[in-house]
């Protein structure tokens, strides 16, 4: 299966959380081949204790059944933290595409083990744009990861 297509609209909203100022992680919801939510990292443009990429795009998609989740695949351009890997979970999302987890590497393990379908695409975009950022501001990334 391509990947890039979706992986790039997500790459598009890291790119944008990082010209707002942000912190450069995007993501976007799919159901069935269509992208019904969006979002990027607002954690800082917001004042946010919880507006991740991940976060950011669930709550664009809006309210939705539980059913409507399980037929959902999410875009993320960082591994899911524990806080994102855990509303993927709460919604019963069945597969999670992950630009890269070598920057940071999140809960996959958890992901895999209730479950979900994990694929890690190696993207260098997604590499080069956090390595730099976490250079740039480390402070802002440690407090984004909570440390």
């Amino acid at each position: 299966m391509n990947y890039d297509t979706f992986l790039n609209e997500a790459i598009l909203e890291a790119e944008k959380g990082l010209d707002e100022g942000g912190i450069p992680i995007g993501s976007v919801l799919v159901h069935n081949g269509k992208i019904v939510g969006r979002g990027h990292n607002r954690r800082i443009q917001k004042g946010s204790a919880i507006l991740h990429g991940e976060m950011d795009a669930l709550e664009n998609s809006g309210r939705q059944t539980a059913n409507f989740y399980k037929e959902c695949e999410i875009y993320t351009t960082l591994s899911p933290c524990s806080m994102c890997t855990g509303a993927i979970l709460l919604y019963g999302i069945p597969k999670v595409i992950i630009g890269e987890n070598s920057t940071f590497l999140g809960e996959e393990e958890l992901l895999k083990s209730k479950g979900v379908e994990v694929v890690v695409l190696d993207n260098d975009t997604c590499k080069t744009m956090m390595n730099d950022f976490i250079k740039a501001q480390p402070k802002l990334w440690n407090e984004d990861i909570g440390e």
